[in-house]
């Protein structure tokens, strides 16, 4: 009998690239004619697009999509794409032998063709190319949030830092037509979209691999500054050795471009750091973060830390503790180490116990809350300008947005209010959310 999809579920697990790739994927589908539904026990066409960074998320991925073949009775088209199609190919079908396709990240342009395949076929597919090549119809993405929007400007990666997929699984860098972006982005204002998140897994290498473009990153959020009725321009994630001089101007000088740096420290550690090819010392690193603050007043500093790498110390990991006590982040993602296969690091022993990761990482996500508190203490009594997001989704009396560093701020107000640009006067805070009340309006939903 042939499948002949008429609904379809999408998955999402990991980074915003990812996300962006699933409202790329729902476009598509929707284009051919299907209805997207958050039902995935009745949905004709399941996708789950799936990050492999680290092996809890596979391990997620596999034991969801183990318990999914036992239970689905309505025989559906099941594909996992992402970066696990690209980290383990076919053996995927040993696994799962319920999956009908397998779809890397650099195929989805050939979501389409791999379901008429499967249709017509009724045989089992994969399409996990090494390297990134084609446009893909990023204005035809199927976005839900109206207010802010993922731009993709850069896939892959070049760096190739030893604990990681990414090299493998997304390809080296290429970057993409910077008349591309901007075309993209021009519609989506016209559309009433007021930020934009910029997305690389390096964005600080865009343009260099094509040199005879003249553009590097801080050339093209020049480009996206000029873009009329545009409120602000974020990006994620970076290299510190691709962060320069003249990116910390831009963040400085254009008004659109908020004052928040995603900059990964990784390790605290000169030995570690080497091992992990990170390709720059600590003290390389604490000049950039003292030029970046000595430039910009005020910004705000992200960062990635991993605890438990192959032959660390424990005053490696005290090196490490004491510069994320020093540097005070505004955000930490914190994790311990997982080896992962086809990575350089894997040819390391994992020889730090488990329970020593997990203490070495308990001790810094307990210092980091305690930098949260300090913070958002810090910031009672002060006015900061927000842009207001969406309703909150527990009470819908309050609205919710963020501000220019990217901190989460609730308050009291009307719906009309969504999309604009508000100030408010924080009087408390819970977890790692600011609460506060209006004080002025600085924009109307038509400016």
């Amino acid at each position: 009998m042939t499948r002949q999809p008429k609904t379809f579920f999408i998955r999402t697990y990991g980074c915003q690239m990812n996300e962006l790739d699933s409202e790329i994927m729902a476009g598509q589908l929707e284009a051919r004619g299907l209805t997207q539904i958050e039902d995935e026990f009745s949905a004709d066409l399941l996708i789950y697009n799936t990050c492999s960074i680290r092996d809890l998320a596979e391990r997620k991925v596999m034991g969801k999509l183990g318990q999914l073949g036992k239970n689905l009775q309505h025989n559906p088209i099941i594909g996992l794409a992402g970066c696990m199609a690209n980290a383990k190919k076919d053996s995927l079908f040993h696994k799962l032998p319920h999956l009908d396709f397998v779809m890397g990240t650099n195929d989805i342009h050939h979501l389409n063709d791999i379901l008429d395949e499967v249709i017509t076929t009724g045989k089992q597919t994969i399409h996990a190319s090494d390297h990134f090549h084609e446009e893909l119809n990023y204005i035809g993405a199927k976005r839900d949030d109206k207010i802010k929007a993922y731009i993709s400007i850069i896939r892959g990666c070049s760096k190739f830092c030893t604990y990681c997929v990414v090299p493998y699984t997304r390809g080296t860098e290429v970057s993409r037509h910077p008349d591309h972006i901007l075309e993209e982005c021009r519609k989506l204002v016209d559309q009433g979209y007021k930020e934009f998140m910029l997305l690389g897994q390096n964005v600080n290498s865009y343009g260099k691999d094509q040199p005879q473009w003249g553009t590097l990153f801080h050339d093209l959020l020049y480009k996206i500054d000029q873009l009329p009725g545009l409120e602000r321009v974020r990006f994620m994630t970076s290299h510190p050795i691709d962060i320069t001089k003249e990116l910390m101007v831009a963040i400085r000088d254009l008004k659109t471009l908020c004052e928040f740096v995603h900059f990964p420290l990784q390790s605290g550690s000169d030995r570690i750091l080497k091992k992990m090819h990170r390709i720059y010392t600590v003290e390389e690193y604490l000049e950039k973060v003292s030029m970046l603050k000595s430039l910009v007043p005020g910004v705000a500093l992200g960062t990635d830390i991993i605890v438990g790498f192959p032959t660390e110390t424990e005053e490696e990991f005290m090196e490490t503790y004491r510069l994320l006590e020093e540097l005070e982040f505004s955000l930490a993602f914190l994790f311990a180490y997982s080896p992962r296969k086809g990575t350089p690091a894997m040819r390391w022993k994992d020889d730090i116990p488990e329970a020593v990761k997990e203490e070495r990482l308990n001790r810094l996500s307990q210092l980091q809350a305690g930098i949260y508190n300090k913070q958002r203490k810090e910031m009672l009594g002060t006015e900061v300008e927000v842009l207001v997001e969406a309703q909150n989704f527990k009470d819908n009396q309050l609205l919710k947005g963020r501000t220019r560093c990217n901190k989460n701020v609730l308050f009291r107000a009307e719906p009309h209010l969504i999309g604009t640009l508000q100030k408010i006067h924080i009087h408390s805070f819970t977890n790692q959310t600011l609460i506060g009340d209006l004080t002025d309006c600085l924009k109307t939903s038509g400016g």
